[in-house]
């Protein structure tokens, strides 16, 4: 019985003596036709390559970043479809051109099963793909469908968070049983290696509490409807815009632009600063020489004009109210006042009163306070008597 070693140097030797036997022109022509189909074969594929990115831009439906991240993925996968097969067919006629007769072997035995897996693993990867991106593709189009429709914010920002989790499962669960079919294909024994993830899932939960932990928090903010997709929220002494919610992990965007990750298991303490409606809180402050009371009617005609500006009317949702005077300070009294407004508008209707407030303020001669010094110059000392 011979060896491995054996067979492949008798192979090695076999096709040796083949391509010794060819003349000068007959391996000419064989290097010749072999560069040729190379050429050929890449060709093809640059082309390929170029059609499918032009048909990605023309495809139908709105012009996003999330279609235009899906189109790439989608192309980059049949480009490498394509090369995969270009390069099986060139290497195809190539043994032919030199004579080896490659068809005979694939159609009979060991050629013969080997083809067969490597094309039905071929068709499980392509099915699964298609699968996973049809699966997204729908989810998105079902939550953007009820998203639309929708006359509550609230309930849009529910679904914007709730998409891309339900996008995540299912995709997740999809490649899973894709794998599970391509290991029964090449002929893994599914049933002992269910088992054997049974025991490891085990053993891994007892290492990856923190990871079930984050999964389960997360679930339970959005079914309490603590925090979502657009939200502004303080955690840890960060705040900023929540961007996304993935599986395990919260995301915030803050106004300088610096992208916040927060595992939900860290997130014990969410400070949600527009959740349902939100409030602007002013404590302006006045020099002891103003007329408070005056003051006070100031605060509230502003109020009140701003409340009426067709531009902030939507915007606010109660008239100010003015609670009155919260302190003494060093250098002024301090009067709160606070506007109920729509969420996340409590900014810009907060921004436009400082501004009016100090023209009102300066208008009926109520002082703004400022730190300042204050210099007092000890009088001249009387000379002494000449003694």
């Amino acid at each position: 019985m011979t060896t491995a070693s054996e067979q492949l140097l008798a192979v090695a030797r076999m096709v040796w003596d083949d391509l010794a036997s060819l003349t000068a022109t007959e391996l000419a022509i064989n290097s010749g036709l072999t560069a040729l189909i190379i050429a050929a074969a890449f060709i093809l594929s640059k082309l390929v390559k170029a059609a499918l990115n032009r048909g990605a831009k023309i495809l139908p439906g709105p012009s996003d970043a999330e279609k235009h991240v899906r189109t790439r993925r989608v192309a980059r996968f049949t480009v490498s479809i394509l090369d995969a097969g270009l390069t099986l067919a060139a290497l195809y006629l190539t043994l032919g051109v030199w004579g080896f007769d490659l068809g005979a072997w694939m159609s009979r035995g060991l050629g013969e099963q080997l083809v067969r897996s490597i094309l039905r693993v071929a068709l499980l990867v392509v099915v699964a793909f298609a699968a996973i991106e049809i699966t997204g593709l729908l989810i998105n189009q079902f939550i953007g469908r009820l998203t639309r429709i929708s006359t509550a914010r609230r309930r849009k920002a529910q679904l914007a968070t709730l998409a891309p989790l339900l996008r995540g499962v299912a995709q997740t669960a999809i490649t899973l049983i894709a794998l599970l079919m391509v290991f029964s294909e090449i002929g893994v024994k599914i049933g002992p290696l269910l088992a054997g993830a049974g025991v490891v899932g085990i053993a891994v939960g007892f290492g990856a509490q923190t990871l079930v932990k984050d999964f389960l928090t997360g679930v339970f903010l959005l079914a309490e409807d603590i925090v979502a997709v657009g939200d502004i929220v303080n955690i840890g002494g960060f705040g900023g815009l929540v961007e996304q919610m993935t599986l395990r992990t919260i995301r915030l965007r803050d106004f300088d632009g610096t992208l916040h990750v927060f595992p939900y298991s860290e997130a014990q303490v969410v400070h949600n600063l527009t959740k349902t409606f939100s409030y602007y809180v002013f404590n302006l402050q006045v020099s002891y020489e103003s007329d408070i009371d005056r003051a006070i009617e100031v605060m509230r005609a502003t109020g009140d004009e701003l409340q009426a500006d067709p531009a902030f009317s939507d915007l606010i949702l109660e008239p100010i109210e003015v609670v009155g005077v919260d302190g003494l300070g060093d250098s002024g009294i301090i009067i709160k006042a606070r506007i109920k407004t729509r969420p996340i508008q409590q900014w810009t209707v907060g921004r436009e009163y400082n501004r009016r407030i100090k023209h009102a303020f300066d208008a009926n001669g109520i002082e703004i306070p400022y730190p300042h010094l204050k210099m007092v110059v000890a009088p001249p000392q009387p000379e002494p008597a000449d003694a």
